[in-house]
């Protein structure tokens, strides 16, 4: 049996990619398949209801964990001065992690799990486990020229280095618009105002949980956040026609052409540099090849000094309100 675990509070595209890629994994290597802390799924402080929209089959259901071998997935981090985070924990920049099809029976396995190596060849079979309810599927905005906006705000809006400025969003409207001049868009978000103050005028949706999958699931055309909910309804869509993510994903604001992570290279995605202009997965890949080889970079971990670390807050502090004064007035013209 291979396993993942379902975390109290974990988000649910994180879950979904801790589920999908565990079940795929043991059916590369022959093993049966469960999961443990079924409870938790699709419970967070976005919905308390549950995976109410899709039949998920979960596995045989993990109640004693401790009859399982832990296999955590290998990590890979950056000690940078983008931000305080990266200087004390580290930018997560790991790939696809090769020694997960090593494991043996009995295994639970937990990591990141987002390197679509896991789960490439079983993509069909993806879109029938997560399959949604005919009775929670809606297909209210797809249209030939409308464009999805998912953006993600809550604790990200906090985070300089992570949450996307106007720019990549303008940028990627642009873009969208060099394929339909008659392109119209509207917001799927996890928060209101934040989505207001960085595209006003725009319609936004927030709904239920189904409601927002759907609607991204659904969509003809795609921008995406930084984020991993969105992931999954673009990655199983039919009806999809250009997706638009950011390139270097959770570091897009400040990478030189390091990949936070290089698991969030995904092939069908377009990805969107700090200039606006557009890129496949195959020439991200090449790229992120190419500049490891190119910097030479240490992987482990960088001291820095807590002064050093107090004068990054400081500065992340400034920035972040300076970002979002020039935003305001930018807003106000």
């Amino acid at each position: 049996m291979i396993g993942t675990e379902f975390i109290k509070g974990q988000g649910l595209g994180n879950q979904l990619f801790s589920y999908v890629s565990a079940r795929c994994i043991a059916r590369d290597l022959g093993y049966g398949f469960g999961t443990a802390g079924q409870e938790q799924l699709a419970v967070n402080i976005h919905s308390k209801k549950g995976m109410y929209f899709m039949d998920m089959d979960l596995g045989v259901p993990i109640t004693d964990k401790g009859q399982y071998q832990i296999y955590q997935e290998k990590e890979d981090r950056l000690y940078l001065k983008t931000c305080v985070h990266d200087m004390t924990h580290g930018c997560y920049v790991a790939d696809a992690d090769e020694d997960l099809y090593n494991i043996g029976d009995q295994t639970l396995i937990y990591g990141n799990l987002q390197a679509e190596k896991y789960f490439r060849a079983h993509k069909e079979a993806v879109k029938e486990w997560l399959k949604v309810k005919k009775e929670y599927d809606s297909y209210q905005y797809t249209k030939d020229n409308l464009c999805i906006i998912n953006i993600r705000g809550g604790e990200y809006t906090g985070n300089r280095a992570l949450f996307l400025r106007r720019k990549y969003w303008l940028d990627a409207m642009k873009n969208m618009r060099s394929i339909r001049a008659d392109m119209e868009f509207m917001i799927v978000t996890d928060d209101v105002k934040a989505a207001g103050r960085i595209l006003p005028g725009l319609a936004v949706s927030h709904g239920e949980l189904a409601q927002d999958y759907v609607t991204i699931k659904n969509a003809r055309y795609l921008i995406l956040s930084n984020s991993s909910f969105a992931f999954f309804p673009a990655y199983t869509s039919e009806t999809v026609v250009k997706i638009i993510a950011p390139k270097y994903w959770a570091r897009h604001n400040v990478s030189d052409g390091y990949w936070a992570s290089g698991q969030n290279i995904y092939e069908g995605f377009s990805y969107q540099d700090r200039q606006g202009r557009l890129f496949n997965g195959e020439e991200c890949r090449r790229e992120w090849e190419n500049y490891k080889k190119r910097a030479n970079f240490t992987l482990g971990e960088k001291k820095y000094t807590q002064q050093e670390v107090k004068r990054q807050g400081q500065k992340d502090r400034a920035l972040y309100w300076a970002d979002k004064v020039a935003g305001r007035l930018k807003r106000m013209l």
